[in-house]
């Protein structure tokens, strides 16, 4: 490929990426985040916990807002959507909060995922890119991460979708880290290694 023509392809995928999450960030509606935060919360103080799921690419970042979540005040626990239905749902008890992703929000391993939480009695928070979808519409609170488009002309590879749902749970743990007053003091006891656990400590 030439290098104008090199050029050319990225530079329309980094403004197509650009227009899709300034546009979405302008359209965030705040109440469902609250929402959110406060079933989390009344759930915590009931003992329950938080774990995170989703099918293929919604599960790797799955993973990294479990991660997020543990390091700024709100322990959570990654769920893997596929392994839930065969045994791994035991680990969320009645009460617990599962937040789970999913850009179609009609993906049938995760609809299975979900339909078996709910029946064990878990709270389900989804993140999914389509309103009128059947994980929206079975969830007890619904938070909108959709683009229309990815940043590549084929339109299918999730691109921008992972990013915005990136950004909207990143949104949720800074609602609940401000909540719960985290400090540096706080945060170092779960992140005491690393260039941050060091930036902190000296």
């Amino acid at each position: 490929m030439e290098t104008q023509e090199t050029d050319q392809v990225l530079l329309r995928f980094f403004e197509t990426t650009s227009g899709e999450i300034n546009k979405f960030i302008q359209t965030i509606s705040v109440e469902p985040l609250l929402e959110a935060k406060k079933l989390i919360l009344s759930s915590e103080k009931q003992g329950g916990r938080v774990h995170v799921t989703g099918i293929g690419k919604p599960g790797h970042v799955a993973e990294y807002i479990a991660s997020l979540l543990s390091s700024t005040g709100t322990p959570a626990y990654f769920l893997d959507g596929t392994e839930a239905i065969h045994g791994s749902a035991g680990q969320v008890r009645s009460g617990d909060i599962v937040l789970s992703i999913s850009n179609s929000g009609e993906t049938a391993e995760l609809k299975k995922t979900v339909q078996t939480l709910k029946n064990n009695g878990a709270k389900i928070i989804s993140i999914t890119g389509k309103k009128n979808s059947w994980l929206s519409k079975n969830s007890d609170c619904f938070l909108f991460a959709g683009v229309e488009q990815e940043g590549d002309p084929l339109n299918k590879p999730p691109r921008a979708s992972i990013l915005v749902e990136v950004l909207l749970l990143q949104a949720l743990s800074v609602l609940l880290q401000q909540e719960k007053g985290i400090t540096n003091t706080e945060y170092v006891k779960w992140h005491p290694g690393g260039t941050l656990g060091q930036s902190i400590l000296t």
